[in-house]
């Protein structure tokens, strides 16, 4: 089994290097190089990503925002998170909308799309199967938040959780960077909304908001609309400082 390195980066992009090459997981493995050999066959053609695939977004972002997991022919075949599947597209249009991103679409890396003071990353880099991490790989992939949420802090104002995985994995996480989680800790729900005040005077509130995922089980059944996503983005990049 190998291991996340014991070097620990200074940067994003030295972060995101060293996650690239993760292998620490033997079913996530397993699971993301079989669908990349076998792949759909709508992309027979395509060379698929097949390895653990990082966040995307500015190294200075004001805005995080937190999924899951990637898809097996969405983020596992394009390297790029909520790229070229249909949560992607529903998610990269509401933010185009709400001027966080450059064009509404994600297709490919590589295809010009830049996010404007937001991050995407999920708890679990590695497509799992049936959509579904054990707690366990949830754990082991812990070690890649925690670095990420350390490299952000200087500019982190806001988090968007996608779903209530993202929300369980993700509050221990910023306790441990410095932020105080209130008892009993916040529940998960779509638009909720709490702000975190730092555990040191140094440290900035942070404005953690929930939101359902944009999972087709949610965005086809009308669970989560396009207007509800809007919502919840528009007063997360307010309180960010990305919109007046």
């Amino acid at each position: 089994m190998t291991r996340p390195p014991d070097e620990t980066p200074h940067t994003l992009a030295e972060m995101d290097e060293q996650l690239v090459h993760c292998r620490a997981c033997p079913r996530l493995v397993a699971w993301r190089e079989q669908v990349a050999r076998d792949k759909r066959a709508a992309f027979r053609d395509e060379t698929y990503w097949g390895r653990p695939v990082p966040g995307f977004g500015p190294a200075d972002a004001a805005l995080l925002i937190v999924g899951l997991a990637p898809a097996a022919h969405g983020g596992n075949r394009t390297g790029r998170m909520f790229t070229g599947d249909r949560a992607g597209d529903f998610l990269y249009a509401a933010m185009y909308d709400a001027g966080l991103a450059s064009q509404p679409t994600a297709t490919h890396r590589g295809d010009g799309l830049v996010l404007r003071g937001t991050r995407i990353t999920a708890p679990v880099h590695c497509a799992p199967p049936a959509n579904r991490p054990t707690t366990v790989e949830r754990d082991t992939c812990r070690h890649w938040l925690d670095l990420e949420l350390k490299l952000l802090t200087p500019t982190l104002r806001s988090v968007i959780v996608l779903g209530g995985f993202g929300w369980q994995a993700l509050l221990p996480v910023l306790a441990d960077a410095g932020w105080a989680i209130p008892r009993p800790r916040p529940r998960f729900g779509h638009g909720a909304h709490v702000e975190l005040p730092g555990a040191s005077p140094d440290r900035a509130p942070l404005h953690l908001f929930g939101c359902y995922h944009v999972s087709q089980q949610n965005t086809f059944t009308g669970r989560l609309t396009r207007s509800m996503l809007a919502d919840v983005l528009i007063s997360a990049a307010e309180t960010a400082g990305l919109r007046s």
